[in-house]
Protein backbone atom coordinates (compact mmCIF):
# COMPACT_ATOMS: atom_id res chain seq x y z
CA UNK A 1 0.00 0.00 0.00
CA UNK A 2 1.31 3.41 -1.04
CA UNK A 3 1.87 6.04 1.63
CA UNK A 4 0.37 9.06 0.58
CA UNK A 5 2.96 11.75 0.10
CA UNK A 6 2.44 15.26 0.55
CA UNK A 7 4.49 18.25 -1.19
CA UNK A 8 5.80 21.01 1.13
CA UNK A 9 3.05 23.53 -0.16
CA UNK A 10 0.37 21.26 0.94
CA UNK A 11 2.16 20.28 4.66
CA UNK A 12 2.32 24.33 5.28
CA UNK A 13 -1.10 24.69 4.63
CA UNK A 14 -1.77 22.42 7.06
CA UNK A 15 0.12 23.61 9.51
CA UNK A 16 -1.64 26.92 9.22
CA UNK A 17 -4.94 25.29 9.76
CA UNK A 18 -3.95 23.83 12.59
CA UNK A 19 -2.49 26.51 14.36
CA UNK A 20 -5.48 28.74 12.97
CA UNK A 21 -7.86 26.64 14.99
CA UNK A 22 -5.44 26.53 18.15
CA UNK A 23 -5.46 30.46 18.25
CA UNK A 24 -9.37 30.44 18.10
CA UNK A 25 -9.76 27.18 20.51
CA UNK A 26 -7.57 29.06 23.52
CA UNK A 27 -6.84 25.48 25.24
CA UNK A 28 -3.32 26.04 24.68
CA UNK A 29 -0.96 29.07 25.61
CA UNK A 30 -0.33 31.37 22.09
CA UNK A 31 3.60 31.24 22.53
CA UNK A 32 3.41 27.58 22.78
CA UNK A 33 1.08 27.29 19.88
CA UNK A 34 3.60 29.91 18.04
CA UNK A 35 6.85 28.57 18.23
CA UNK A 36 5.36 25.11 18.23
CA UNK A 37 4.04 26.17 14.48
CA UNK A 38 7.26 27.52 13.43
CA UNK A 39 9.19 23.87 14.96
CA UNK A 40 6.49 22.28 12.88
CA UNK A 41 7.62 24.09 9.56
CA UNK A 42 11.28 22.61 10.05
CA UNK A 43 10.28 19.21 11.66
CA UNK A 44 8.48 18.34 8.24
CA UNK A 45 10.72 19.76 5.98
CA UNK A 46 8.80 22.97 5.07
CA UNK A 47 11.96 25.05 5.62
CA UNK A 48 14.91 24.73 7.29
CA UNK A 49 15.65 25.01 10.93
CA UNK A 50 17.54 28.30 10.35
CA UNK A 51 14.47 30.30 8.06
CA UNK A 52 12.13 28.63 11.32
CA UNK A 53 13.61 29.94 14.35
CA UNK A 54 14.91 33.30 12.45
CA UNK A 55 12.33 35.47 14.10
CA UNK A 56 13.78 35.05 17.39
CA UNK A 57 16.95 37.04 16.16
CA UNK A 58 14.24 39.54 14.21
CA UNK A 59 15.24 43.31 14.22
CA UNK A 60 11.76 43.73 14.98
CA UNK A 61 11.95 40.94 17.91
CA UNK A 62 14.64 43.14 19.38
CA UNK A 63 12.68 46.32 18.58
CA UNK A 64 9.84 45.40 20.78
CA UNK A 65 11.92 44.00 23.16
CA UNK A 66 14.31 47.04 23.87
CA UNK A 67 10.90 49.31 23.58
CA UNK A 68 9.65 47.58 26.53
CA UNK A 69 12.73 48.04 28.22
CA UNK A 70 12.39 51.49 28.26
CA UNK A 71 9.03 51.69 29.37
CA UNK A 72 9.66 49.78 32.25
CA UNK A 73 13.11 52.19 32.95
CA UNK A 74 10.10 54.96 33.22
CA UNK A 75 7.92 53.28 36.03
CA UNK A 76 11.01 52.07 37.73
CA UNK A 77 12.85 55.74 37.79
CA UNK A 78 9.33 57.31 38.92
CA UNK A 79 8.85 58.92 35.63
CA UNK A 80 5.61 57.66 35.42
CA UNK A 81 4.42 58.57 38.93
CA UNK A 82 5.31 61.82 38.55
CA UNK A 83 3.58 61.77 35.46
CA UNK A 84 0.66 60.85 37.17
CA UNK A 85 1.07 63.67 40.12
CA UNK A 86 1.39 66.00 36.81
CA UNK A 87 -1.83 64.83 35.60
CA UNK A 88 -4.39 65.35 38.37
CA UNK A 89 -2.81 69.02 39.63
CA UNK A 90 -3.42 69.77 35.50
CA UNK A 91 -7.19 68.80 35.80
CA UNK A 92 -8.40 67.81 39.35
CA UNK A 93 -10.13 65.37 40.57
CA UNK A 94 -13.04 65.99 37.25
CA UNK A 95 -13.59 62.35 35.86
CA UNK A 96 -14.41 62.93 32.67
CA UNK A 97 -11.66 65.32 31.92
CA UNK A 98 -8.99 62.68 33.52
CA UNK A 99 -10.06 59.92 31.63
CA UNK A 100 -9.92 62.07 28.39
CA UNK A 101 -6.34 63.22 29.06
CA UNK A 102 -5.26 59.82 29.94
CA UNK A 103 -6.90 58.41 26.51
CA UNK A 104 -4.29 61.30 24.94
CA UNK A 105 -1.64 60.41 26.26
CA UNK A 106 -1.60 56.95 26.33
CA UNK A 107 -2.58 57.31 22.31
CA UNK A 108 0.42 59.44 22.04
CA UNK A 109 2.87 57.94 24.09
CA UNK A 110 1.68 54.89 22.33
CA UNK A 111 3.06 56.14 18.98
CA UNK A 112 6.23 56.01 19.87
CA UNK A 113 6.89 53.10 22.38
CA UNK A 114 5.03 49.69 22.66
CA UNK A 115 1.72 50.30 23.51
CA UNK A 116 2.05 47.00 25.63
CA UNK A 117 4.70 48.84 27.65
CA UNK A 118 2.62 52.29 27.48
CA UNK A 119 -0.51 50.42 29.37
CA UNK A 120 1.99 49.37 31.69
CA UNK A 121 3.20 52.11 32.76
CA UNK A 122 -0.63 54.33 32.75
CA UNK A 123 -2.21 51.89 35.01
CA UNK A 124 -0.29 52.37 38.04
CA UNK A 125 -0.60 56.05 37.59
CA UNK A 126 -4.08 55.70 37.53
CA UNK A 127 -4.33 53.59 40.16
CA UNK A 128 -2.21 55.98 42.43
CA UNK A 129 -4.19 59.19 41.17
CA UNK A 130 -7.56 56.89 42.26
CA UNK A 131 -6.40 56.18 45.66
CA UNK A 132 -5.39 59.88 46.42
CA UNK A 133 -9.09 61.04 44.71
CA UNK A 134 -11.18 59.71 47.37
CA UNK A 135 -13.66 58.04 44.89
CA UNK A 136 -13.62 60.87 42.75
CA UNK A 137 -11.76 59.18 39.88
CA UNK A 138 -12.24 55.70 39.52
CA UNK A 139 -10.10 52.76 37.69
CA UNK A 140 -13.09 51.08 36.27
CA UNK A 141 -13.23 54.25 34.44
CA UNK A 142 -10.15 54.81 32.97
CA UNK A 143 -8.46 51.28 32.57
CA UNK A 144 -10.73 50.67 29.84
CA UNK A 145 -10.09 53.69 27.75
CA UNK A 146 -6.29 53.56 28.35
CA UNK A 147 -6.22 50.01 26.68
CA UNK A 148 -8.60 50.78 23.84
CA UNK A 149 -6.57 54.10 22.81
CA UNK A 150 -3.17 52.76 23.15
CA UNK A 151 -4.60 49.91 20.96
CA UNK A 152 -5.27 53.35 18.75
CA UNK A 153 -2.06 54.95 19.30
CA UNK A 154 -0.26 52.41 18.69
CA UNK A 155 -1.51 51.69 14.78
CA UNK A 156 0.00 55.54 14.64
CA UNK A 157 3.54 55.00 13.95
CA UNK A 158 6.19 51.78 12.63
CA UNK A 159 7.00 50.91 15.96
CA UNK A 160 3.55 51.44 18.13
CA UNK A 161 2.32 47.64 17.99
CA UNK A 162 3.50 44.36 17.36
CA UNK A 163 1.13 43.91 14.24
CA UNK A 164 3.07 46.96 12.84
CA UNK A 165 6.36 45.60 13.28
CA UNK A 166 5.56 42.49 12.32
CA UNK A 167 3.80 43.20 9.04
CA UNK A 168 7.29 45.74 8.33
CA UNK A 169 9.26 42.60 8.83
CA UNK A 170 7.16 40.24 6.43
CA UNK A 171 7.39 43.27 3.72
CA UNK A 172 11.34 43.61 4.14
CA UNK A 173 11.82 39.68 3.75
CA UNK A 174 9.78 39.11 0.82
CA UNK A 175 11.77 42.50 -1.03
CA UNK A 176 8.87 44.65 -1.23
CA UNK A 177 8.52 48.28 -0.48
CA UNK A 178 8.49 48.94 3.43
CA UNK A 179 6.73 51.32 5.59
CA UNK A 180 8.32 54.63 6.84
CA UNK A 181 8.23 55.88 11.04
CA UNK A 182 4.88 58.23 9.85
CA UNK A 183 3.47 56.54 7.25
CA UNK A 184 0.89 55.03 9.10
CA UNK A 185 -0.01 58.76 10.87
CA UNK A 186 -2.29 60.62 8.76
CA UNK A 187 -4.66 57.53 8.58
CA UNK A 188 -4.76 57.31 11.89
CA UNK A 189 -5.62 60.64 13.22
CA UNK A 190 -9.13 60.76 12.57
CA UNK A 191 -9.50 57.53 14.76
CA UNK A 192 -8.02 59.56 17.45
CA UNK A 193 -10.07 62.46 16.88
CA UNK A 194 -12.80 59.82 17.46
CA UNK A 195 -11.88 57.99 20.23
CA UNK A 196 -11.13 61.90 22.07
CA UNK A 197 -14.67 62.48 20.92
CA UNK A 198 -16.72 59.20 22.24
CA UNK A 199 -15.06 59.40 25.86
CA UNK A 200 -16.04 63.05 26.13
CA UNK A 201 -19.15 62.42 25.31
CA UNK A 202 -21.46 58.98 24.89
CA UNK A 203 -18.45 56.84 25.92
CA UNK A 204 -18.00 58.32 29.33
CA UNK A 205 -21.79 57.91 29.93
CA UNK A 206 -21.76 54.38 28.80
CA UNK A 207 -19.19 53.38 30.90
CA UNK A 208 -21.32 54.64 34.04
CA UNK A 209 -24.07 52.71 33.09
CA UNK A 210 -22.35 49.18 31.95
CA UNK A 211 -19.75 49.42 34.48
CA UNK A 212 -22.15 48.58 37.45
CA UNK A 213 -19.98 47.31 39.89
CA UNK A 214 -17.45 48.39 42.92
CA UNK A 215 -14.15 49.93 41.48
CA UNK A 216 -11.33 47.41 42.11
CA UNK A 217 -9.29 47.27 45.12
CA UNK A 218 -5.93 48.28 45.16
CA UNK A 219 -3.08 45.91 44.37
CA UNK A 220 -0.86 47.14 47.02
CA UNK A 221 -0.11 50.30 45.30
CA UNK A 222 -0.76 53.67 47.05
CA UNK A 223 -0.95 57.45 45.56
CA UNK A 224 2.03 58.90 44.19
CA UNK A 225 2.43 61.89 46.68
CA UNK A 226 5.40 64.10 47.74
CA UNK A 227 6.87 61.55 49.96
CA UNK A 228 6.85 58.35 47.76
CA UNK A 229 8.32 60.40 44.99
CA UNK A 230 11.27 61.85 47.43
CA UNK A 231 12.52 57.62 47.23
CA UNK A 232 13.03 57.77 43.34
CA UNK A 233 16.94 59.81 42.22
CA UNK A 234 16.26 62.27 40.48
CA UNK A 235 19.85 61.45 38.02
CA UNK A 236 17.91 58.33 37.48
CA UNK A 237 14.89 60.10 36.33
CA UNK A 238 16.11 62.91 33.88
CA UNK A 239 18.19 59.47 32.40
CA UNK A 240 15.61 57.85 31.60
CA UNK A 241 13.63 60.41 30.20
CA UNK A 242 16.75 61.58 28.06
CA UNK A 243 16.89 57.74 26.88
CA UNK A 244 13.68 57.81 26.00
CA UNK A 245 14.08 60.90 23.85
CA UNK A 246 17.11 59.79 21.97
CA UNK A 247 15.30 56.68 21.66
CA UNK A 248 12.57 58.29 19.28
CA UNK A 249 14.54 60.29 17.93
CA UNK A 250 16.85 57.07 16.42
CA UNK A 251 13.70 55.39 15.48
CA UNK A 252 12.78 58.45 13.23
CA UNK A 253 16.11 59.38 11.88
CA UNK A 254 17.23 55.51 10.51
CA UNK A 255 20.47 56.04 11.78
CA UNK A 256 20.58 52.16 12.48
CA UNK A 257 17.88 49.54 12.32
CA UNK A 258 14.72 49.82 15.03
CA UNK A 259 16.16 47.04 17.16
CA UNK A 260 19.21 48.11 17.21
CA UNK A 261 17.76 51.74 18.58
CA UNK A 262 16.13 49.98 21.08
CA UNK A 263 18.69 47.34 22.20
CA UNK A 264 21.17 50.21 22.67
CA UNK A 265 18.53 52.34 24.42
CA UNK A 266 17.50 49.02 26.52
CA UNK A 267 21.35 48.76 27.19
CA UNK A 268 21.86 52.03 28.20
CA UNK A 269 18.86 52.04 30.87
CA UNK A 270 20.62 48.52 32.71
CA UNK A 271 24.34 49.91 32.50
CA UNK A 272 23.15 53.73 33.79
CA UNK A 273 20.96 52.06 36.90
CA UNK A 274 17.52 53.16 35.55
CA UNK A 275 16.80 49.58 35.87
CA UNK A 276 18.41 45.85 36.82
CA UNK A 277 18.46 42.82 34.55
CA UNK A 278 16.87 41.22 36.95
CA UNK A 279 13.53 43.51 36.85
CA UNK A 280 13.87 43.26 33.20
CA UNK A 281 13.56 39.23 32.86
CA UNK A 282 11.10 39.56 35.81
CA UNK A 283 8.93 42.09 34.38
CA UNK A 284 8.94 41.67 30.16
CA UNK A 285 6.04 40.41 28.31
CA UNK A 286 7.89 37.33 27.06
CA UNK A 287 4.34 36.03 26.14
CA UNK A 288 4.69 39.00 22.85
CA UNK A 289 8.36 37.78 22.32
CA UNK A 290 7.73 34.17 21.88
CA UNK A 291 4.22 34.80 19.93
CA UNK A 292 5.76 37.40 17.27
CA UNK A 293 8.96 34.79 16.97
CA UNK A 294 6.79 32.12 16.14
CA UNK A 295 4.71 33.39 13.93
CA UNK A 296 7.64 34.91 11.88
CA UNK A 297 8.69 31.58 11.53
CA UNK A 298 5.18 30.29 11.02
CA UNK A 299 4.58 33.25 8.18
CA UNK A 300 8.69 32.21 6.51
CA UNK A 301 6.68 28.88 6.05
CA UNK A 302 3.43 29.70 4.35
CA UNK A 303 5.63 32.23 2.50
CA UNK A 304 8.54 30.12 1.15
CA UNK A 305 6.77 27.02 0.52
CA UNK A 306 4.14 28.83 -2.14
CA UNK A 307 1.19 28.11 0.37
CA UNK A 308 0.46 31.70 0.46
CA UNK A 309 0.68 32.17 -2.88
CA UNK A 310 -1.87 29.68 -3.62
CA UNK A 311 -4.46 31.10 -1.00
CA UNK A 312 -4.06 34.22 -3.10
CA UNK A 313 -4.55 32.95 -6.51
CA UNK A 314 -7.87 30.63 -4.88
CA UNK A 315 -9.46 33.99 -3.65
CA UNK A 316 -8.72 36.20 -6.67
CA UNK A 317 -9.74 33.24 -8.43
CA UNK A 318 -13.41 32.81 -7.09
CA UNK A 319 -14.02 36.41 -7.37
CA UNK A 320 -13.60 36.15 -11.06
CA UNK A 321 -10.14 37.42 -11.23
CA UNK A 322 -11.03 40.98 -11.40
CA UNK A 323 -10.77 42.27 -7.82
CA UNK A 324 -9.91 46.46 -7.47
CA UNK A 325 -7.50 48.07 -4.91
CA UNK A 326 -10.34 49.43 -2.90
CA UNK A 327 -11.86 45.54 -2.58
CA UNK A 328 -9.01 44.19 -1.92
CA UNK A 329 -8.37 46.85 1.23
CA UNK A 330 -12.14 46.28 2.00
CA UNK A 331 -11.83 42.70 2.48
CA UNK A 332 -8.57 42.45 3.99
CA UNK A 333 -9.45 44.80 6.56
CA UNK A 334 -13.22 43.49 7.52
CA UNK A 335 -11.17 40.31 7.92
CA UNK A 336 -8.08 41.57 10.06
CA UNK A 337 -11.41 43.37 12.64
CA UNK A 338 -13.07 40.21 12.83
CA UNK A 339 -9.99 37.90 13.48
CA UNK A 340 -8.41 40.41 15.62
CA UNK A 341 -10.98 39.94 17.88
CA UNK A 342 -11.22 36.40 18.18
CA UNK A 343 -7.48 35.68 18.03
CA UNK A 344 -3.88 37.02 18.75
CA UNK A 345 -3.59 40.38 16.78
CA UNK A 346 0.34 39.21 16.20
CA UNK A 347 -0.64 35.70 14.83
CA UNK A 348 -3.21 37.36 12.82
CA UNK A 349 -1.07 40.04 11.30
CA UNK A 350 1.95 36.85 10.54
CA UNK A 351 -0.94 34.72 9.00
CA UNK A 352 -2.63 37.27 6.85
CA UNK A 353 0.46 38.97 5.76
CA UNK A 354 1.89 36.23 3.21
CA UNK A 355 -1.69 35.73 1.65
CA UNK A 356 -1.96 39.54 1.42
CA UNK A 357 1.13 40.22 -0.07
CA UNK A 358 1.21 36.82 -2.82
CA UNK A 359 -2.40 38.63 -3.46
CA UNK A 360 -0.86 41.83 -4.28
CA UNK A 361 1.98 40.77 -6.41
CA UNK A 362 -0.33 38.58 -8.18
CA UNK A 363 -2.56 41.20 -9.00
CA UNK A 364 0.03 43.80 -9.80
CA UNK A 365 -0.59 45.98 -6.83
CA UNK A 366 1.62 47.66 -4.53
CA UNK A 367 1.41 45.98 -0.99
CA UNK A 368 2.76 48.49 1.42
CA UNK A 369 -1.14 50.11 1.42
CA UNK A 370 -2.18 46.57 2.35
CA UNK A 371 -0.66 46.21 5.27
CA UNK A 372 -0.96 49.40 6.48
CA UNK A 373 -4.72 48.69 6.25
CA UNK A 374 -4.48 45.40 8.36
CA UNK A 375 -2.32 47.17 10.38
CA UNK A 376 -5.16 49.68 11.45
CA UNK A 377 -8.03 46.95 11.52
CA UNK A 378 -5.64 44.96 14.19
CA UNK A 379 -5.78 47.82 15.99
CA UNK A 380 -8.64 48.25 16.70
CA UNK A 381 -9.80 45.31 18.65
CA UNK A 382 -12.19 46.13 21.14
CA UNK A 383 -14.87 43.60 21.27
CA UNK A 384 -13.38 41.18 23.76
CA UNK A 385 -10.09 41.54 26.07
CA UNK A 386 -7.98 38.17 24.66
CA UNK A 387 -6.89 39.24 21.54
CA UNK A 388 -4.06 41.97 22.57
CA UNK A 389 -2.28 42.49 25.33
CA UNK A 390 -3.18 46.35 25.91
CA UNK A 391 -6.51 45.61 26.16
CA UNK A 392 -5.98 42.16 28.00
CA UNK A 393 -3.96 44.06 30.68
CA UNK A 394 -6.85 46.27 31.49
CA UNK A 395 -8.90 43.17 32.99
CA UNK A 396 -7.29 44.44 36.04
CA UNK A 397 -10.02 46.89 36.05
CA UNK A 398 -12.47 44.18 37.28
CA UNK A 399 -14.26 44.38 34.09
CA UNK A 400 -16.34 41.06 32.60
CA UNK A 401 -16.01 39.53 29.37
CA UNK A 402 -18.94 41.36 27.72
CA UNK A 403 -18.39 44.88 29.33
CA UNK A 404 -15.41 45.27 26.53
CA UNK A 405 -18.37 44.02 23.45
CA UNK A 406 -21.20 46.49 25.36
CA UNK A 407 -18.48 49.78 25.36
CA UNK A 408 -15.94 48.62 22.33
CA UNK A 409 -18.96 48.28 19.53
CA UNK A 410 -19.86 51.50 19.18
CA UNK A 411 -16.08 52.77 19.37
CA UNK A 412 -15.12 50.25 17.06
CA UNK A 413 -17.61 50.60 14.59
CA UNK A 414 -17.03 54.28 14.18
CA UNK A 415 -13.40 53.70 13.80
CA UNK A 416 -13.86 51.29 11.47
CA UNK A 417 -15.72 53.77 9.08
CA UNK A 418 -13.94 56.32 9.90
CA UNK A 419 -10.52 53.99 8.45
CA UNK A 420 -12.37 52.97 5.58
CA UNK A 421 -13.82 56.59 4.49
CA UNK A 422 -10.07 57.89 4.32
CA UNK A 423 -8.87 54.78 1.71
CA UNK A 424 -9.39 57.30 -1.71
CA UNK A 425 -7.34 60.12 -0.04
CA UNK A 426 -4.61 58.07 1.26
CA UNK A 427 -4.02 55.60 -1.75
CA UNK A 428 -6.35 57.11 -4.36
CA UNK A 429 -8.36 53.89 -5.00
Amino acid sequence: MRAIQFDSCTIALIILAVTMVLFVWGKFPLPVIAVGSALAMGVFGVIPFSSAFSGFSNDINLMVIGSMVVGEALFETGVAQNLGSTIIKMVGTNERLFLITCVVLSAVLSAFLSNTAVVAMMLPIVAAVAASSKGAITKKHSYMAIGFAANVGGGMTLVGSSPNVVLQGLLADSGLETMSFFDLTLGSLPRLAFIILFYATIGYKLQKKVFNFEDAPDAGGGATGEGEEQGFSRRKMITSVMILILTITGFVSGIWTVGAVAMVAALACIVTGCISIQQVFARMDWTTVWVMAGSLGLAAGVSQSGAGELIANTIISLMGGQVSMFTLLLIFTILSVVLANIMSSTATSAMLGPIAFAMCQALGYSAKPVAMVIIWALNLAFLTPIATPPVTMTLQGGYRFLDYTKVGFPLMVGCLLLTIVTYPFLFGV
